[in-house]
């Protein structure tokens, strides 16, 4: 009999199984940012730019907003808990309860060409927005945050809109901002930029806090701040053109000097 025939009275031999449609491309991004989301949780706790459960993180992929749950440690995050949501902020996908601070995630997206959002309630971060309403240039790689300034937005009930709307206009011009009795706010272009606005944030924040019980610290003034952006163009530093990050790696802790 040919080789590709049964026997008489014998089952036909079942259709080859069809290749598996690969996953959307919306997928894989959703699973990438919940994987980021995990793996940037434990460092922000390793950091110590949180303790236990506190602070959040979020990455947006087209409308959907992909962000750490509440009321967990960053140890015990899994990409399962990890919260999936829709514009109104209902829970696509994900076992874990949802952060009351999404609103505040959810106007930087509306407000700001953010791709992902950092918030901790790092240490010097919190005393600072306590005694001061803002973090003067006490270092030129402030620049990388948008302005000569980081500004304290002032308090509000946590997971209020009244704290989205303080924290979106400290914001404005600006890539980070500190939360007045509470914490720090970053974004950027990728969750990586936003975490490392989060940490110079709080680099800032510890120099500045250190600056004051030694003295009155000296203040950068607008002329000096430029010439750190004219020198950081001269050097072709990443990021020194003529948007309004400044220089991206001058000054930044670890990085060129001139």
């Amino acid at each position: 009999m040919p080789p590709d025939s049964s026997p008489p009275g014998s089952a036909p031999p079942p259709d080859p199984a069809p290749p598996p449609e690969p996953a959307p491309a919306g997928g894989l991004a959703i699973a990438a940012a919940q994987a980021a989301i995990v793996s940037y949780g434990q460092r922000m706790a390793a950091d110590r730019l949180v303790v236990g459960a506190a602070g959040n993180l979020s990455i947006r992929v087209g409308d959907i907003i992909v962000m750490s749950p509440s009321g967990m440690n960053y140890d015990q995050v899994t990409m399962d808990s990890v919260n999936v949501l829709d514009a109104s902020g209902a829970i696509l996908s994900g076992t874990g309860r949802r952060s009351s601070e999404w609103p505040m995630h959810r106007r930087l997206y509306d407000l700001t060409p953010a791709r992902a959002v950092v918030h901790t309630h790092s240490p010097f971060s919190v005393a600072i927005g306590t005694v001061a309403d803002e973090i003067p240039a006490v270092h030129y790689s402030i620049l990388q945050l948008g302005g000569a300034t980081v500004r304290v937005a002032p308090y509000t009930t946590f997971g209020s809109d009244g704290l989205a709307g303080h924290a979106a206009a400290a914001l404005d011009g600006r890539f980070a901002a500190l939360l007045q009795n509470h914490g720090m706010i970053a974004y950027g272009s990728s969750i990586g930029q936003a975490y490392d606005r989060a940490l110079l944030v709080e680099w800032l924040a510890e120099v500045y806090w250190r600056a004051r019980l030694a003295g009155t610290p000296r203040i950068l003034d607008a002329a000096e701040l430029e010439a750190v952006t004219q020198a950081a163009r001269q050097h072709r530093y990443r990021g020194a053109g003529e948007d309004a990050q400044g220089p991206a790696d001058a000054g930044r802790p670890g990085g060129p000097e001139t």
